[in-house]
């Protein structure tokens, strides 16, 4: 793939101020040469100059002015890729982006493909695995708190970790298969018991590891909670106030809300997406019940319900039915309308977490606001919770290594012939290398690049 030069927008598509084309490999240089006309008085060829310098222009197809441009001169090593790399800066509409990137085509370049300038990267060894992936989510971070995870995991904080356990698994590995080269001197007494021990140690570790498993998950894909509560509860008002706009429609009128609404906000440092339901009393009007239908395949994804209660009102049929078959599901009782004489009590919303709130004022909400954080997260986040956080990979990864090494510390104590031992240390030593890229396949490789964008 090296011999292949690859060129792609690597800005978002659609219209805007200014656009820039990425061009990566041994031809960057010479394409763009044949392509850039240079402003003023410099007549210099790009291929000739300084590497990290800018230079304005205009790129010319057919003796044809395509664009007015900024060219910038990467060469290798010292970039992304590790390659040669030249970037077009041109205007952002859609039609003279795309006339650019026509003419880098038909210069000699291939269009990348999804992730393929990150790819290139880890394969050219620039970053590792973790850090390719953390490419991604710095890209597509939604809040504050995925923002500083990808970036200390782009740091390499991850690596660096995932590193030395590997490290420490290669040394009892490479004491163990010593031993299989000379079967006549048993291992000592201390020396094996410092090899159990550290394999003791790196269970522990991988548990470490495993437990920000879904504090990891939660940063970066955030959760879905759904508003329930009969008709006129106040579940539209409660989603305004949450959101901090008015997004659903406010009405003294029952079933105001005949279709589920989402919204995305950012509640302490968690995205969430909030999902007003249309309410979920039978109806016989054919639109009301796909609205119901809707609101229960909403509840079926959500990870924390609202039950949104009127406490200035004794308990209705409704708000038992709704009581009693949500009482399994992780949810939050609402009590609304604070402002008013409480007619509910606490008593009869008891079983679950309960905030009272006004959607009228706002009073209260900075308070679901939390019972909402601490319904899915128990204690502080700090920085070194953001350090060391694994995806789904990860933790697959982690779960295959444990095991194998758990076996391989059980045999060791128990005298099982190394030659076994062996075979179980090399797995877990080996999902470990996964991890960060130092035991790949094709596939992983293509299963992780394939969800980048184009361009990156």
């Amino acid at each position: 793939m090296f011999d292949e030069t690859i060129a792609a927008i690597a800005t978002p598509l659609g219209q805007g101020g200014l656009a820039i084309i990425r061009i990566s490999g041994d031809k960057a240089l010479a394409i763009a040469d044949s392509l850039f006309a240079p402003g003023g008085k410099s007549k210099s060829q790009l291929a000739k100059a300084k590497s990290h310098t800018l230079h304005y222009g205009h790129i010319v197809r057919d003796e044809r002015r395509l664009d007015e441009v900024m060219v910038s001169v990467m060469k290798a090593p010292a970039t992304f890729t590790r390659e040669d790399i030249v970037e077009i800066s041109c205007h952002g509409g859609i039609r003279s982006t795309k006339a650019v990137l026509d003419a880098v085509l038909d210069g000699g370049a291939r269009l990348a493909l999804p992730g393929e300038f990150t790819k290139r990267a880890f394969l050219h060894g620039r970053i590792d695995l973790t850090q390719a992936e953390a490419v991604a989510d710095l890209i597509h971070a939604r809040t504050d708190l995925a923002l500083s995870a990808a970036n200390e995991q782009l740091a390499g904080k991850l690596s660096q970790r995932i590193n030395q356990l590997r490290d420490d698994l290669m040394h009892v590995l490479a004491h163990v298969e010593a031993h299989i080269d000379f079967p006549d001197e048993d291992i000592e007494p201390d020396t094996m018991n410092g090899l159990v021990a550290k394999l003791e140690n790196a269970g522990r570790f991988i548990d470490e590891l495993l437990a920000t498993a879904n504090e990891g998950q939660l940063i970066r894909r955030g959760i879905r909670v759904a508003i329930i509560g009969r008709p006129n509860a106040g579940k539209s008002s409660l989603l305004n106030q949450l959101l901090g706009r008015d997004r659903a429609i406010v009405s003294a009128v029952a079933g105001t809300t005949r279709d589920t609404i989402s919204e995305e906000a950012q509640i302490r440092g968690i995205a969430v997406v909030f999902v007003d339901t249309a309410g979920l009393q039978e109806s016989d009007d054919a639109i009301e019940r796909e609205g119901i239908r809707r609101s229960r395949e909403s509840l079926g994804q959500a990870d924390i319900v609202l039950h949104v209660l009127d406490a200035s009102e004794p308990l209705t049929l409704d708000d038992e039915t709704y009581l009693a078959e949500f009482a399994d599901n992780p949810r939050i009782l609402v009590l609304n309308k604070s402002d008013l004489p409480n007619q509910l009590g606490q008593a009869e919303a008891s079983g679950s977490p309960s905030v009272s709130v006004s959607c009228l004022d706002g009073q209260g909400v900075e308070a679901l606001k939390d019972a909402i954080r601490n319904r899915v997260w128990d204690g502080e986040i700090t920085s070194e919770m953001l350090e060391v956080m694994i995806n789904s990979r990860h933790q697959e990864a982690l779960r295959r290594a444990g095991a194998s090494l758990q076996t391989a510390r059980e045999q060791l104590r128990a005298g099982t012939p190394l030659d076994l031992v062996a075979v179980d240390l090399r797995i877990g030593t080996d999902a470990v290398g996964e991890i960060v890229g130092r035991t790949t396949t094709e596939d992983l490789l293509d299963s992780i690049f394939s969800t980048f964008c184009i361009g990156k």
